[in-house]
């Protein structure tokens, strides 16, 4: 599993040099800027049995490289709330993520990949992170549904589904 998260961050890194090497950035208020927001999720999988409730909080950088395509980076904290008698654990991800907008204002696509490390969890660092996405976005908000799993060492899927809301904070 680490080897494959070193190919895929590698794999990532060198695309980003090439095309930085390949094309001049100019960022902008209308091209770049920070989401932030709140998420609330339904644990699924193996988190169903310890979890039944998650609340999380969304940070990302993006960079639109034309107005239908982004790229960013992505990090935040999801917190599930422990069933009777068991401890409260969490997921802390640092991802890439891509996103295709098919109007200015309308339906998104998107995805993040990248490493979850797992909070209060024993004997788990934590493992691959993918969170894919489908929502409505204008120049300030975005609304989105997504299934969010975290492939964390020792057999551990912590999955969950759910909506989550982010405000666009422009660079001005």
């Amino acid at each position: 599993m680490k080897k494959l998260i070193l190919s895929i961050g590698i794999g990532i890194i060198a695309t980003a040099s090439i095309f930085a090497q390949q094309t001049e950035i100019d960022i902008t208020p209308n091209n770049s800027w920070l989401k932030a927001g709140l998420t609330a999720g339904v644990p699924v999988g193996d988190a169903s049995d310890v979890s039944s409730f998650n609340l999380g909080v969304d940070l990302r950088g993006q960079y639109l490289f034309n107005p239908n395509f982004a790229i960013g980076v992505a990090s935040g904290y999801s917190h599930y709330f422990a069933k009777d008698g068991l401890e409260d654990f969490g997921v802390i991800p640092v991802a890439g993520f891509a996103r295709y907008y098919f109007t200015p204002s309308g339906l998104f696509l998107g995805t993040d990949v990248g490493y979850g490390f797992l909070s209060n969890i024993d004997n788990n660092d934590g493992g691959l992170y993918v969170n894919p996405q489908v929502g409505y976005h204008n120049r300030d908000w975005n609304i989105y549904g997504f299934y969010q799993n975290t492939f964390a060492e020792n057999d551990l899927d912590l999955q969950n589904v759910g909506i989550g809301v982010t405000y666009n904070i422009r660079f001005k």
